[in-house]
């Protein structure tokens, strides 16, 4: 099978203002068809990624390529982005906004305007002006201005912010749409951990500027799913007892010791007593399993205290 194509490779990408490293050696892939999620505390790097990959601002070091090219200016023009806050004109309507950006970006035809107004909900309110619209509004419009002209890359900084959840749930179907049915990849950070849960099919953990982690949407669900770890003394004759007595349930080996039993919700008191009783010498059990936001909050910890050690 073919690997998808890299749309986005950026390699040891550094940024510094000053003495202020916001960016330090950050390596990301991004291939066709993916939904990246970018998550991290405010002030990690995300804004910083975002704009350096878009050619907002330049890295201080490191390079980039996208789609297989390092020729930057024609790539990112298959780009679309919204960035922190969307740019508005507030004493222009809606339809005048997405005109001037339709021409600075050179997209050809203006039924490329009623179509992302459309898309976003927005196609009754194309005549009025920014200043009367609500902060959701607006943020819809900022969507609205990144999805002329059908982008390839989809970049988006905190989309979702100042919407209702009525409105979020909207933009996520949106999203998910375009994804399935164009093959839009995208590369998109929220600090609404679950909202990004059912979206995102990678992640990219980042803080202070460093990449801690990159991890496919089914290493997190096999991570977080709820399960039984257990820690033995012999792993074959484990896996064995358990495959026997508990054929409906899902049994995985881990490492040297470790078994993790899946779809298992009774006393794990009978584990160890089936366990015990076949030999096998248990050094721990118990449940395990978290959420995206509870696996950030684990993860960001450890980092902190071994900073901190």
């Amino acid at each position: 099978m073919k690997e998808p194509e890299k749309i986005l490779e950026a390699k040891d990408i550094c940024k510094a203002y000053g003495k202020n490293m916001v960016l330090n050696q950050v390596n990301l892939t991004i291939k066709a068809g993916e939904i990246y999620g970018l998550v991290g505390e405010n002030g990690a790097g995300k804004s910083s990624l975002m704009k350096v990959i878009t050619g907002l601002t330049k890295p201080t070091s490191g390079e980039i390529s996208l789609f297989g090219k390092k020729n930057l200016e024609d790539e990112r023009n298959k780009i679309g982005c919204l960035i922190e806050n969307p740019a508005l004109y507030m004493d222009m309507t809606a339809r005048q906004n997405l005109e001037i950006q339709r021409t600075q970006r050179g997209i050809p035809g203006k039924s490329s305007i009623d179509e992302v107004l459309e898309i976003m909900d927005l196609k009754d309110a194309g005549n009025k002006r920014v200043k009367a619209f609500s902060l959701g509004m607006k943020q819809r419009l900022g969507i609205a201005i990144a999805l002329l002209g059908r982008p390839q890359l989809l970049i988006l900084d905190e989309p979702i912010n100042g919407l209702d959840p009525t409105k979020i749930k909207y933009v996520r179907e949106v999203l998910k749409n375009m994804n399935e049915e164009d093959g839009t990849t995208i590369l998109i950070s929220s600090h609404i951990l679950p909202e990004l849960h059912q979206l995102a099919t990678v992640y990219g953990f980042i803080h202070h500027g460093k990449m801690l982690q990159q991890i496919t949407d089914k290493e997190l669900d096999e991570k977080c799913r709820r399960h039984v770890h257990i820690e033995v003394d012999n792993v074959e004759k484990a896996s064995c007892i358990l495959d026997e007595r508990y054929p409906e349930s899902q049994i995985k080996v881990y490492l040297r010791n470790v078994i993790k039993v899946f779809g298992y919700n009774k006393n794990i008191s009978d584990i160890t007593k089936e366990l015990v009783y076949g030999g096998v010498g248990v050094e721990k059990i118990g449940y395990e399993g978290e959420d995206l936001e509870e696996y950030y909050t684990n993860l960001l910890s450890e980092v902190k205290s071994n900073e901190t050690a």
